[in-house]
């Protein structure tokens, strides 16, 4: 049987999450796609000191798709450390990223970075940034105001109203798309997109160059995973509805198919979300046949990491929940 070829577009812990789920469907191959916009946090401060493209969401994908073994294991346990003490040096640092960017450094190649840490990590999938030019997002807002970089757009600062609509995604310059993105995407059977923050992880993908042309001139089925609760700053309030309207406006082209989560939040979580302005997103296309429900949820309980500056979800996705209802959906079809 010949593998079903899976292209996912998203990235930060929504696409983390996913990824772990594909890697253990054995009749999936899998390419990640992932925004080269990231500028917050540990990945930020490298990126301003060294000008390598963002290594957060790549790191992230690397231990997503390394395969289980048990000295692979501590390696993927150390990709993911972060350290806590250090005022000014290494503390809010990943060592996952620092380590990227030291190959990156050695080989003058971000792309022979990923390439070296994925034969480290036995990765069972390829791992493409949308473009290999440096950009920066651009946010324009319902009231005229604009702000530029990835991690203002995630977390507006002070006085910037985080209920203000985004009008308009964009970056500051023109790039254009990694040859492999657009020979992946024409290539595929299934592009997946989603879950995560719908403009610094989703869309950040989508306005890069001529990729929604390359979309739209697929074969490819086109699935959505719909986020569990909106992002003050980007999505406050928003529906179901409103998320898929958001792709399809970017994507220039309907989703096929809509995977939604129809199973209970916890109420000490939702409490939790609606302190910071989140809420669960409400299920408006009832009447759509596109929206395929399933208890999509991850029952583990969700901490911030220590030393972490970046706000994270406290719940999630559970990513072999979706992939083996994946797999059944598309065996189904074939």
């Amino acid at each position: 049987m010949n593998k079903i070829k899976i292209v996912t577009i998203s990235g930060g812990t929504g696409g983390f999450t996913i990824l772990k789920g594909l890697r253990q469907i054995p009749e999936f191959e899998i390419t990640s796609i992932l925004p080269s916009t990231d500028s917050g946090g540990s990945t930020g401060r490298l990126r301003d000191e060294f000008g390598y493209l963002p290594m957060g969401d790549f790191r992230q994908a690397l231990v997503a798709l390394s395969d289980n073994d048990e000295d692979e294991n501590t390696l993927r346990d150390l990709f993911l450390y972060r350290f806590d003490n250090g005022e000014t040096g290494l503390k809010g640092h990943n060592v996952g990223n620092l380590l990227l960017t030291a190959l990156t450094d050695m080989y003058g190649d971000e792309l022979i970075a990923i390439e070296k840490v994925s034969k480290l990590l036995n990765v069972n999938g390829r791992i493409l940034p949308i473009t290999l030019n440096k950009c920066e997002l651009v946010a324009e807002y319902e009231n005229g105001s604009t702000l530029l970089g990835e991690h203002l757009i995630d977390e507006p600062p002070y006085p910037h109203d985080g209920r203000l609509k985004i009008m308009k995604l964009s970056i500051d310059r023109k790039v254009e798309t990694y040859d492999a993105v657009r020979n992946a995407i024409i290539s595929a059977d299934v592009i997946l997109i989603g879950p995560g923050d719908l403009y610094t992880s989703i869309l950040a993908n989508l306005v890069i160059d001529d990729i929604s042309k390359v979309i739209c001139d697929s074969n490819a089925k086109l699935f959505y995973i719909s986020n569990l609760v909106t992002k003050y700053g980007q999505t406050y309030k928003f529906s179901l509805q409103d998320h898929v309207r958001e792709v399809e406006k970017y994507l220039g082209r309907s989703i096929d198919t809509i995977l939604w989560n129809d199973s209970k939040l916890p109420e000490d979580i939702v409490e939790k979300y609606k302190l910071q302005n989140d809420f669960p997103v409400i299920d408006d296309m009832t009447n759509d046949l596109r929206v395929k429900k399933s208890d999509f949820l991850a029952t583990e309980t969700i901490s911030q990491v220590s030393g972490d500056v970046i706000s994270r979800s406290l719940i999630r996705h559970d990513g072999a929940k979706v992939a083996n209802f994946l797999l059944k959906v598309l065996v189904n079809r074939q």
